[in-house]
């Protein structure tokens, strides 16, 4: 296909069946290749879909600046997106994020702006600090990737209807980590539209308080994660639109195993928040048992996590080389089918 711009290459990614943990779980499980955006991640769906609608509402005019916060990727995929439509882009980040990001946003020609990492509380926050950019500047318009609903779009409009096309219809489980709330919300909504049976597993890292709020109404952590991106001590609008069945907390270690043994058994290279779905799959499979069709999605290139997942002086500090080096996923599985339901949360619609 001949293309315009970078913007017309979003979606339309390809469904890739992970061979080794199929046969070990019974499963076939699938990962969304979201890395094949032009952006190299997701988040492209989100930036398109915001940008676009915001145009179309009449928020968005030519020769505005797009202002907004993010740990990476979103600012990634609006630094293509704004590029493509002639827009310049202003993007705040919290400092600490892997330095592949904070280059590939200077690299698209976005203007970067790094502040120090604090709680969602502290004016000073990435979110609160574009939000302001955007509110006194009246050339700014805030893209606010949390509470626009554009971002669940995104994934009702397209990525759901993909999957469901890709699988013709025989997905049973979905599987999705969550950060601003709109893939898990747009895809959930979709699929259960098409069948009410879609049994949609949300899985959190550690420091995040998803897991708890699900499970007793409040937000609570404990412990910390490497990850990016996902996790989050807040409900937002998107996430508000999520229609979740199963929730579980799995911790940086089960990640680490994962991504290692994909990169040196099946040659597939996952960024953390990938590795942490592919572990929620595999916990999945556990408790549903073989035979059924799982999905989750590949977020990113995974050399974007490269400092972190693929450091072994980090995964040292963090006494994860050993996951590193000899990656056990099979006794990881076996742990999870001994756990079975433990620590699952069963969500009431």
């Amino acid at each position: 296909m001949r293309m315009n711009n970078l913007s017309q290459m979003v979606g339309n990614t390809d469904l890739l069946k992970v061979e080794s943990l199929s046969r070990l779980t019974g499963c076939d499980i699938y990962l969304k290749c979201e890395f094949q955006n032009p952006g190299g991640s997701i988040k492209d769906r989100a930036a398109l879909q915001m940008v676009l609608d915001a145009q179309e509402s009449g928020e968005l005019k030519p020769g505005m600046t797009i202002v907004e916060g993010t740990a990476g990727n979103t600012g990634i995929g609006l630094a293509i997106i704004a590029k493509a439509m002639g827009y310049d882009l202003q993007v705040v980040m919290p400092k600490g994020q892997t330095i592949e990001k904070e280059r590939l946003i200077g690299l698209h020609g976005a203007n970067l702006t790094l502040v120090d990492p604090c709680p969602f509380k502290d004016q000073n926050h990435f979110y609160h600090t574009a939000r302001r950019l955007g509110e006194e500047n009246e050339n700014y318009w805030w893209a606010n990737q949390f509470e626009n609903l554009s971002n669940y779009r995104a994934h009702y409009l397209n990525t759901g209807p993909e999957i469901w096309q890709q699988t013709e219809g025989e997905v049973d489980i979905f599987v999705s980590v969550c950060g601003t709330g709109g893939t898990i919300a747009g895809n959930s909504h979709y699929l259960k539209e098409q069948n009410e049976n879609v049994e949609v597993w949300l899985v959190d890292p550690d420091g995040s308080g998803i897991h708890s709020f699900l499970r007793d109404g409040e937000y609570k952590s404990s412990g910390s994660s490497f990850t990016e991106g996902v996790g989050i001590m807040r409900t937002v609008d998107n996430f508000r639109k999520a229609k979740i069945d199963k929730a579980i907390n799995l911790p940086d270690r089960d990640l680490v195993t994962v991504a290692h043994y994909l990169s040196q058994n099946d040659a597939i290279v996952l960024g953390s928040s990938s590795a942490l779905n592919v572990a929620g799959a595999l916990r999945a499979a556990s408790v549903s048992g073989p035979g059924k069709t799982i999905v989750t999605f590949a977020c990113d290139l995974g050399e974007r996590s490269f400092s972190k997942l693929y450091n072994p002086e980090f995964l040292a500090e963090k006494d994860m080389l050993g996951e590193m080096e000899s990656p056990d996923v099979e006794a990881l599985y076996k742990r999870y089918q001994d756990q079975a339901m433990e620590g699952v949360v069963e969500v009431k619609s």
